[in-house]
């Protein structure tokens, strides 16, 4: 019986003991996996830094590039191969940069009014060919122009591309030495100069002459800082504006993003919300909330253009007729604007000019989401004034799917 029980006790302790030693085992396995873990998010988060990085310095380059392209100046002395390589770039980047968007825009009007070349039809080595030919008149060589350019190597573009970007970085070291006691003051680092808005604000500090003009310009400074605190040296890309214009506009849509206008109208809500929620609180010309109504009505007045723009291209109807016609029906047109009798006779002619469904349902969000008709909106010149901010996230205008509260 003694001896039964010393072998239980053996044996007891002899289980305990491969228990704690498994236990052990057990910790040391799992402290692995958390390092392993560990080590793997902090190189994703490392590479995840070092991308983002390199979109930062590919987007300055960029704007670099295009920071000319707005001077008539600059088009006055640019060769062929300058406006190339601008234009390939603008369109590379437009649908991630506002300053891109509207460069191409600006290169286009320039393009189209000087060679009468459009470049959505053709693309950069026919564009810088038949800017050559517009040129200088001749078109013997045109074909053998046309090979070379498209025989051009990405190399060559890269080297242009640098040459301009040296150029800019050039240029912003003599903004920087003239400019050197205002940043100080503001404690401005050098690169923040290819801000074009801080740059301006910067120069017109540089510029006062009086106390309450310098109060003025240290003001706009200020904004800028913070800005750029928020969105970066380039500011919000398009994508980030697509996607908070979308959340809480109703009727946003892609379409709206391709037109430089109403993008810049979007920045400049998307700006007037930051600076008030902030804390800034505007000018001596306007308050705070007075810039946001303004950046807001500027945002649905935009919305409105490109909705009638969008409408004439579905029905196929002649912008200049319709002028006509809209001074004859205007007035009978307001009664019923907006009703669902309304959106259902838009709806149907829509339909009968062979729209597909998609553009018809696009049309008719744009069209919902004015509540009054624009001529009698204009007329009467009464807009919603947007309620203070009573937190960050609810400045200025009710928000939600439903959109901005007008």
């Amino acid at each position: 019986m003694s001896e039964s029980d010393g072998m239980d006790d053996l044996l007891d302790g002899g289980l305990r003991q491969s228990l704690m030693i498994a236990s052990r085992i057990a910790e040391t396995l799992a402290r692995r996996r958390q390092e392993e873990q560990r080590q793997q998010e902090h190189r994703d988060a490392q590479a995840a830094h070092e991308a983002a990085a390199r979109f930062a310095a590919e987007r300055s380059t960029a704007h670099a590039v295009l920071a000319h392209v707005d001077k008539d100046q600059w088009w006055d002395n640019a060769q062929p191969s300058d406006i190339a390589t601008a234009h390939a770039v603008a369109e590379g980047w437009k649908d991630y940069d506002p300053t891109a968007l509207a460069a191409s825009e600006k290169i286009r009007h320039e393009v189209l009014s000087r060679y009468a070349i459009d470049t959505r039809d053709v693309v950069g080595a026919e564009l810088e060919a038949g800017i050559q030919t517009a040129t200088t008149e001749k078109a013997k060589d045109e074909q053998a122009r046309g090979q070379e350019e498209e025989h051009k190597s990405d190399a060559e573009h890269q080297k242009a591309t640098q040459l301009i970007a040296a150029a800019r970085a050039e240029e912003l070291r003599a903004q920087a030495a003239k400019l050197a006691p205002e940043m100080e003051r503001h404690q401005v680092p050098a690169e923040y100069l290819a801000n074009p808005e801080l740059t301006k604000a910067l120069q017109q500090a540089h510029n006062a002459r009086t106390p309450k003009a310098l109060e003025v310009a240290d003001a706009v400074v200020k904004e800028r800082m913070f800005l750029i605190g928020k969105d970066g040296i380039n500011g919000p890309d398009v994508d980030q504006l697509r996607k908070e214009t979308t959340a809480n506009v109703n009727g946003a849509g892609e379409e709206h993003f391709k037109d430089p206008a109403f993008v810049d109208a979007a920045k400049n809500l998307h700006e007037a919300k930051l600076l008030a929620e902030g804390g800034f609180k505007g000018d001596k010309w306007s308050t705070q909330e007075q810039r946001y109504e303004r950046a807001e009505k500027e945002l649905f007045a935009r919305m409105e253009d490109i909705g009638r723009e969008i409408e004439n291209r579905v029905t196929g109807n002649d912008s200049s007729r319709l002028k006509d016609q809209g001074l004859k029906t205007e007035t009978a047109a307001q009664s019923g604007y907006g009703s669902a009798e309304h959106h259902q006779k838009f709806a149907d002619s829509l339909a009968d000019t062979g729209a597909n469904e998609r553009q018809i349902r696009g049309r008719l969000a744009a069209a919902r989401s004015e509540g009054t008709h624009p001529s009698a909106a204009v007329t009467t010149g009464k807009a919603t004034k947007a309620r203070k901010s009573r937190t960050g996230s609810t400045m200025g205008v009710e928000r939600g799917k439903s959109g901005l509260s007008r």
